[in-house]
């Protein structure tokens, strides 16, 4: 089952990672979009938590591609994207989604966890969310809401349940660009 919020969220994404601008997305625009993130968060492209958020990236546009049936060589439309995206959601399960998202959501942390302790505190989020566009001062508000055991650090898992309930029109915070 889809709704009208994911319809709309996932199109909203699928013209942000559209880096060229083609109307579909190439695993390039994945990488793309991995190293813009790691740059706007001061990394290296070439460093080593850049890399992995890059491989990351491309594996989740593999995965799409494979279930659309154009391969990581092809390309996908927006009808495509959309399509598998809802699949993987609404119907592949929790942990498809979290197999597939998950090594993103590692990715960004360790390209944030600056007192390498495996989560994100407040200052790593709010830094994250201005690297990836969202204003500063909403930092706090945003990190309330995705931090849902109250402890003050954002674990992997809290993360992947924030980017699902925000497609699923559950929640108001953008995580990955």
């Amino acid at each position: 089952m889809t709704t009208a919020i994911a319809e709309e969220r996932l199109r909203k994404r699928f013209a942000k990672w559209d880096a060229d601008g083609s109307g579909s997305l190439e695993r390039s625009d994945f990488a793309q979009e991995a190293e813009k993130i790691a740059q706007a968060l001061g990394q290296s492209t070439s460093s080593p938590a850049a890399q992995q958020l890059r491989d990351a990236f491309t594996a989740m546009f593999d995965h799409l591609a494979e279930d659309a049936g154009v391969g990581p060589a092809g390309s996908l439309s927006e009808q495509d994207f959309t399509r598998v995206a809802n699949k993987l959601m609404f119907e592949d399960g929790e942990a498809a989604f979290n197999g597939v998202l998950g090594p993103v959501m590692r990715g960004i942390v360790g390209l944030c966890d600056k007192n390498a302790d495996g989560q994100i505190n407040g200052e790593e989020f709010a830094t994250w969310l201005t690297a990836i566009g969202v204003d500063r001062s909403q930092a706090g508000d945003a990190f309330q809401k995705v931090d849902t055991n109250g402890n003050g650090e954002l674990s992997v898992d809290e993360l992947l349940a924030a980017v699902r309930a925000f497609h699923f029109g559950e929640l108001d915070v953008e995580l990955l660009g």
